[in-house]
């Protein structure tokens, strides 16, 4: 099944894009194709803008911002630099055409072999897949092994993630607009999770306050995993890292933690959620390829 190699070498490199939320204590270190960030006539690739000001023209709203997908040309770019075979991984194709400007850029390098996998989600999710197939490139094996390990992540890994307010989700045109005022008067939290088949967003539950969505997702993670499974878990946040470490807490009462990291939510992910979020991507804690 593999052609893994005995000195170790890589035999194949990987290329993401913007939909990745990167944590340091991964392997996450990989080229990526950003996403823009569109403020009215004014266009930002995500990387290039501070975060604060990001979160300043957000809250402001007079454009709201839009994203849009890597141009085929940015994925063609990293694919000329390409001295190996690429495997590119993308945010799920049920959120973002991006992998559709990635297949569309193998026109642009015919020479370069490249396998394209949707991750079906995004942010932390993403990265633990990144994560999984960086692994297997350490290792000396194929884009084989690596697609099958990201796959079996996938299965395993749930997202979630909760938002303090529905205000950027209507200026976005998510939801309508007597929604998000009921969400409003209600102060109604959405627990939102990403379907595993067709990589969308799902909405799990709803809490009544800050405090309450950040156990209602430390409750859905028991309910998917069971209470006391040892969990390894990358958390990302809007603004105030410490959502971050109470969501975290919130986990430990249920939960060994084997592995946790926490990282700042993209620009991709943010522009709908708002200053004030927080998330995760859970799975249990030992990897795929360690286990038996």
């Amino acid at each position: 099944m593999t052609s893994d190699r005995a000195d170790g070498a890589a035999v194949f490199d990987v290329v993401t894009d913007g939909g990745l939320d990167a944590f340091g204590g991964l392997l996450n270190d990989v080229p990526y194709a950003p996403f823009t960030l569109n403020f009215g006539p004014e266009s930002f690739l995500a990387n290039e803008l501070p975060r604060d000001e990001f979160f300043e023209r957000l809250r402001a709203g007079d454009p709201h911002p839009t994203t849009s997908q890597p141009a085929p040309e940015q994925f063609a770019a990293l694919y000329r630099e390409a001295t190996l075979p690429l495997l590119v991984i993308t945010i799920s194709s049920g959120l973002s055409g991006s992998m559709n400007a990635a297949d569309q850029a193998q026109a642009l390098v015919p020479d370069v072999p490249v396998t394209l996998h949707d991750s079906r989600t995004l942010s932390a999710a993403q990265a633990f897949q990144v994560h999984a197939a960086m692994t297997a490139r350490a290792q000396g094996l194929d884009i084989g092994t690596a697609l099958d390990w990201m796959r079996r992540v996938h299965d395993e890994t749930e997202l979630f993630f909760t938002i303090d307010t529905l205000e950027f989700l209507r200026r976005g045109g998510r939801i309508g607009r007597v929604q998000a005022a009921l969400g409003g008067m209600m102060n109604l939290k959405p627990i939102v999770n990403v379907d595993k088949t067709t990589g969308t967003y799902v909405n799990a539950a709803r809490a009544r306050s800050w405090p309450k969505a950040i156990d209602e997702i430390a409750a859905q993670v028991t309910g998917r995993y069971g209470s006391g499974t040892p969990l390894r878990v990358g958390l990302v946040y809007g603004e105030a890292e410490e959502d971050a470490e109470a969501l975290l807490q919130a986990l430990r009462r249920e939960h060994p933690v084997a592995w946790s990291a926490a990282a700042p939510v993209g620009a991709a992910l943010a522009v709908h959620t708002g200053p004030k979020a927080v998330g995760l991507a859970v799975a249990p804690a030992v990897w795929p390829w360690e286990q038996g």
